[in-house]
């Protein structure tokens, strides 16, 4: 039997977000998945929070400064919730144009935000739903952290698809167990390179190396969206020259790369927005895992081994006798489900966040 290997056109973004405007920012989108579609392309990649946009104020000033701005609830009432009729935009966009959207934004979930990133099939199903594991230094003041699920390569008729965000792709462990489920395309999220230009290890000239360096790795394609800040960004953001000397307009330097770390497209100039489209021939990946594999035939697990840990831990327990006369196992629960295991002859159970809520 021949194996069949996929080939097609896949769609990367450098925009500038509709920054703070949730439904602007729909809109943007649903504009992006129809040009992308139109022109031939079965998946379209979006730059990390590229909803309502990366919370750049964070690096620009002191926490009393930012909430007394108004940036903390503006940047909450614009997140995005799963179950919301924004996301079912969305998802209906991808089933209109037959198109897999892999889409990075800030996530709502109950009072939290996430740094997430949802694979969302042509028939606008979700396929995955995942969170970024460590949000990065100051990110940790707006977002939470995501679960080990998040680690997790998707099979779909395009191949199996990956993702991460930003400096996720510095993390060793993280990246093998990536590799380890054979991804094939991998979608590098990146908000803009125009913030504290002077830092090398937030250049664009690194973290594209880092890109690179990932697709050669994992040998797999790699598409690298993300942002251009834009003049009214500065404007709004940058009320001193201090501050405008920390973050520049532009900052774009989207990117693709194939297994074998070759360029897909020439890139777009940093303050330019459009798509850029790479071709995707599975088939190519085959030569490049003949020489690198690092979860197969280049693996010593002998050696060295990863663990992966998918569990969602709660952030209830209840312990209680077992007067009430309930079983073990899982029932339901308003608010989520809930599970029930006997752990030193007493009962713990464990409400987890409904799906929506994820």
């Amino acid at each position: 039997m021949t194996l069949k290997h996929p080939r097609y056109k896949a769609a990367v973004v450098q925009a500038a977000p509709a920054f703070l405007d949730l439904q602007a920012g729909i809109e943007k989108s649903i504009r992006l998945i129809e040009e992308a579609a139109n022109k031939g392309a079965s998946l379209i990649a979006f730059p990390e929070v590229w909803l309502p946009g990366y919370p750049f104020y964070v690096w620009l000033g002191t926490p009393a400064w930012y909430m007394q701005e108004g940036y903390v609830q503006r940047y909450f009432d614009n997140s995005l919730s799963f179950d919301s009729p924004e996301a079912e935009q969305l998802r209906e966009a991808a089933r209109t144009h037959s198109i897999t959207v892999v889409m990075g934004l800030s996530e709502r979930a109950g009072r939290s935000l996430y740094i997430s990133q949802w694979i969302i099939g042509p028939d606008g199903e979700t396929l995955l739903q995942r969170r970024k594991l460590k949000p990065t230094h100051l990110e940790r003041t707006v977002f939470g952290d995501g679960a080990g699920e998040g680690l997790t390569v998707v099979d779909s008729a395009l191949g199996r698809i990956g993702a991460l965000c930003c400096a996720e792709h510095v993390q060793p462990l993280t990246k093998a167990a990536m590799f380890a489920q054979d991804e094939q395309i991998h979608v590098a999220a990146w908000p803009s390179f125009s913030l504290y230009d002077f830092a090398s290890a937030l250049s664009y000239q690194v973290n594209n190396a880092v890109t690179r360096t990932y697709a050669v790795e994992g040998g797999c394609f790699v598409l690298a969206p993300s942002t251009v800040v834009s003049q009214e960004m500065i404007d709004l953001l940058c009320d001193t020259p201090e501050r405008r000397n920390l973050l520049k307009a532009g900052g774009g330097h989207s990117v693709g790369y194939g297994p074998d770390g070759a360029e897909l497209f020439e890139k777009l100039p940093p303050d330019v927005e459009g798509l850029l489209f790479a071709e995707i021939d599975l088939s190519l990946q085959s030569l490049s895992k003949a020489v690198f594999d690092p979860a197969g035939h280049y693996a010593r697990p002998d050696v060295v081994r990863l663990v992966l840990d998918r569990r969602r831990r709660p952030p209830m327990h209840e312990l209680r006798d077992r007067s009430d006369g309930v079983e073990i196992g899982d029932v339901s629960a308003a608010g989520g489900a809930r599970n029930i295991e006997s752990i030193g002859g007493e009962e713990v159970h464990s409400v987890e966040t409904p799906a929506n809520d994820r």
